[in-house]
Formats: structure tokens, C-alpha cells, sequence
């Protein structure tokens, strides 16, 4: 028997409990876990703000760990690689599949949500679902990249930023820290960072950004005093506030795209004609990312294109009163860019 953090109950706490080690098949691996992330999608999921598969559940889908055991016809990795793991288990045969936009498999099942993760000592998945992590990265480093690296990276190019173009970036937690630093790599010429926590907005400067104090005024008024009365080309929303969303979309250039990653259960207004028609602007929805994309984050952030040392601000053992802990903090907005679990 292993130890894991589960979700019993929708709306309960989390809990610890003692679960068989993983069996796997012939074409997985068996990850003794390093490093899991605690990502804001597990605070909805906790809640029942976005439903999970079956319940008991083992949350966590950033991970990173070794391979402890690999089936018989694994050839892509052995045991004691380090890894980390592409949350989505999909079939990899279907039309979605086959096209690259496995998001939408219909037998696609993320880890963490539709199947057990990574608050656990061990977790088995598809051998392609574990991807090398180079020696220049640690464990923290390589679960944190599998989702609010990949997010960021998978809503860039879903806004389809061009080389000289301005982003602004609603929200500067775990992916938003990403994003900015992987505009610039886009090819952006101006970022800007709006948030209303002067801890972030610091750190966002940091890392090359311009930031907007939403706190202070109005982000929308203070976005079109920065770009002389134009806008920004691209708006990534990562908050999942109706509000931030409206804003996102207000702030847009002629042309200009805003895309929406935040997850929330409320709608918000747009004004078709002013918002979107004179403008022709686009409104666009970003889900997960791809396996496809993942070797050139992990790469960039090998090649330290992409900083990670701002992202992971604390570290927590297996737990349950310290995930729930950090969970609470997560609801309330007041968690840091990425608390990592270290079974």
C-alpha cells in the first residue's frame, strides 16, 4: 500500500488515505512521484466549480518523478529516467488524436480530474505520456511546466502572436509568470502585466514585463494610455473572473485577440458592436495544451528562454491539512505562483 491525498467528497476536504500501488500495462510506466504542483483547477475541482470523473480521486496533474517500473514493450523510457507527465491520457487513434488536438479525445482522460494523479507516492500512466526532463532541470522545475507553462505556451499560440506585437496578460500567478516571459519569446515588443497584487506586479517586472496595477485604476484606461490610445494586440485572461474576462476583451486592438484560459461557472457581457465588429476582433477559448508542444517548452526552459525560478514559491510535504491549506489560499487569491508537493 502507498500513500495519496484524496478528493472523497465534492465540497470536503481532502483527504489522506492508503491505496494500492498502481498497476500498469505493457506500454506504461510506473513514476515514483518527486514533485507535484498545486494548481488553481484543483481548488475547482475540490468545490464542484468544474466536475471530476468518479470520486475517491487522487488530484494533481503537474508531476514530475523516476520511472520505477516500465512495461514490457516500453522503448521511449526505462526505469530511473527522470520524467514528467502529459496530463492528458487520450487514445491516441481518434480523429483528435491523430491531428494533434488530443484535448478533445473523446476517450481523453486528464490525470488529477477523469483519473488518479499526482498528490500521491506513485502514479502510472501511458509511456508516452512521460516526457525526459534534462539534468538542468529539477523535479519542481519539470512538474510546474506541465500545466502553467503548457497553458501559457498553448494560449500563445492560440492568440497567434506576431513579432512586434504588445500582450497583455490578466493575471500574474502560476501562468501568468510563464506567459509573460514566453510573450517575449514570441516575439512580443511590449507585455503588460496587470494584476492587483504588488508582490506579482514586482516579480513581473522582473521578468521584463510592464506592469498595471488593476488595484489602483482602471486597467483598461491605464492598457490604452500605455499603447497611445490603441490597445493590445493580444489579451491572455488567466483568473477566471467575469470582470478580468470583460476587461480582456475591452482592452483589444483593432484586430486584436483575446483569449480566454480562466475557468469560472459565469458568463460575461461583450459588447458585440464596440467590443468585437468594429474592431474585428476575436474572442477565443483555450483548453489544456499538447504533447506536441511540450519538448520545445521543456527545451526553452533548459535553455533558461523561460526562467522558472520565480515560479515555485513554496514547498509542501504529502499532507492533506497543508494541501487543503493552500487550496483555501488559492479560493481566496491570496496563494503565491505554485506550491509544489514533495511526497
Amino acid at each position: 500500500m502507498t500513500k495519496a491525498v484524496r478528493l472523497v467528497e465534492t465540497g470536503k476536504l481532502l483527504q489522506l488515505q492508503e491505496v494500492p500501488r498502481p498497476d500498469i500495462g505493457e506500454q506504461d510506466v510506473l513514476v515514483r512521484v518527486k514533485a507535484a504542483g498545486i494548481c488553481h483547477s484543483d481548488a475547482h475541482y475540490r468545490t464542484g466549480v468544474s466536475p471530476v470523473g468518479s470520486l475517491p480521486l487522487t488530484l494533481g496533474h503537474e508531476v514530475a518523478g523516476v520511472v520505477e517500473e516500465a512495461g514490457s514493450q516500453v522503448t521511449s523510457a526505462k526505469v530511473g529516467d527522470r520524467v514528467c507527465l502529459h496530463y492528458l491520457v487520450t487514445c491516441g487513434d481518434c480523429f483528435y488524436c491523430s491531428t494533434g488536438n488530443e484535448q478533445f479525445c473523446a476517450s481523453g482522460a486528464m490525470i488529477g480530474k477523469h483519473r488518479d494523479g499526482g498528490y500521491a507516492e506513485y502514479i502510472g500512466v501511458p509511456a508516452r505520456n512521460a516526457f525526459p526532463i534534462p539534468d538542468e532541470l529539477s523535479f519542481q522545475q519539470g512538474a510546474a511546466l506541465m500545466c502553467s507553462s503548457a497553458t501559457s505556451y498553448h494560449a500563445l499560440r492560440k492568440g497567434e502572436v506576431n513579432q512586434g506585437e504588445t500582450v497583455a496578460v490578466f493575471g500574474v500567478g502560476g501562468l501568468g509568470m510563464s506567459a509573460v516571459q514566453l510573450a517575449r519569446a514570441f516575439g512580443a515588443l511590449d507585455v503588460y502585466a496587470v494584476d492587483v497584487d504588488q508582490k506579482k506586479l514586482e516579480t513581473a517586472r522582473d521578468l521584463g514585463a510592464i506592469p498595471v496595477d488593476a488595484s489602483s485604476r482602471d486597467p483598461i484606461e491605464e492598457l490604452r494610455r500605455l499603447t497611445e490610445g490603441k490597445g493590445v494586440d493580444v489579451a491572455l485572461e488567466l483568473i477566471g473572473l467575469p470582470l478580468t474576462m470583460q476587461q480582456a476583451v475591452q482592452s483589444l486592438a483593432i484586430f486584436g485577440r483575446a483569449v480566454i484560459v480562466g475557468i469560472t461557472d459565469l458568463t460575461f457581457e461583450i459588447a458585440p458592436y464596440t467590443d468585437l465588429l468594429m474592431k474585428e476582433a476575436k474572442v477565443v477559448g483555450a483548453a489544456d495544451h499538447l504533447a506536441q508542444e511540450l519538448p520545445a517548452l521543456i527545451e526553452m526552459a533548459r535553455r533558461r528562454t523561460l526562467d522558472l525560478s520565480h515560479l515555485v514559491t513554496a514547498t509542501i510535504p504529502l499532507d492533506a491539512e497543508a494541501i487543503n491549506e493552500v487550496l483555501d489560499r488559492l479560493e481566496r487569491g491570496e496563494a503565491g505562483a505554485r506550491t509544489l508537493i514533495l511526497p
